[in-house]
Parts: structure tokens; sequence; C-alpha cells
């Protein structure tokens, strides 16, 4: 008989985010500003995950995330799941997309970009080529792979 134990404590309501490469765990953290959130948030790193070895989940109670918020952590863990909690049951499980704007979270390589020399926040714009996301800088149009992002 196989048994099966919570790795991480139940949660009553809130969000829990779920298959973050373990690589990747602290950067979605970033992405999220968690650091501010007063909720009660539980973080675990390097559990087993028959999908993808090792990952990072993150648990927040009694928060509830917009679209847009959880569409970033598809620039550094694009298999993530973001589960809906109320009440102990998953009443939703959301797939991450990339927005079409990124607002200063990537940093431009290009070193000439004005993003890098004034105090100018970083604006790029996410386009589809052949089915691989290139993100575009708004001010000098240099171009990005998705696997070429540099987190700020």
């Amino acid at each position: 008989m196989e048994t099966k134990k919570l790795q991480v404590a139940a949660l009553r309501n809130g969000t829990v985010i779920d298959h973050i490469p373990s690589d990747k765990l602290f950067q979605v953290f970033d992405i999220l500003h968690l650091e501010k959130c007063t909720n009660t948030i539980t973080v675990g790193n390097n559990l087993n995950s028959e999908k993808i070895g090792k990952k990072g989940i993150i648990k927040i109670s009694d928060r509830f995330f917009e679209a847009d918020e959880t569409n970033k952590i598809a620039l550094i863990a694009p298999n993530a799941i973001i589960n809906v909690i109320r009440e102990y049951e998953v009443v939703e499980k959301r797939p991450l997309i990339l927005p079409r704007e990124i607002r200063d979270i990537i940093q431009c390589p290009n070193p000439a970009c004005i993003t890098n020399n004034q105090p100018v926040k970083t604006l790029f714009h996410v386009q589809n080529d052949e089915g691989k996301a290139v993100m575009q800088c708004h001010y000098c149009e240099r171009n990005i792979k998705i696997e070429e992002v540099k987190i700020k």
C-alpha cells in the first residue's frame, strides 16, 4: 500500500505557486514582491517532484493574485502552476501566459540603451517568433529571447 505524506501544510484560503524549478524559487518570490507581504507565506524548496525532479513551492494565505501579476512568473518558470485555494479546495488552476508588455522586470542587454544609462524603467513588448517568445526593448528595439532574459 502506497503512503503519501504532505511535505507542506495545507492552505485554507490563498494562492499556491507550484512546480517552480528550485533554482528559480527566489526569483519568483522577488518578482511578486513577497518580501513586502504581511500574510503568512510558506516556502518549500528542493521538494521531490515527478515532473521536474526537484521543485519549489510558495503558499500565500489569504492572498489572491490577478493574472497580470502571476503571468510575470512565466518569464522564469513557464511551467509553474497557479492554484487558487478556497476552504482547502483548489477552485482554479491558472496557466501562465506571458503578458504583452513587461515593465521594469527585465534588464536590457544593450549597454547603450537609455534604461542602462538614465533613471528610466524598462519596457519590453512580447512578440511571438515561430512559437518562441521574444522580448523587444521599447527604447532601443533590441530583441532578446526568453532564454536570454536577465531579471533586474
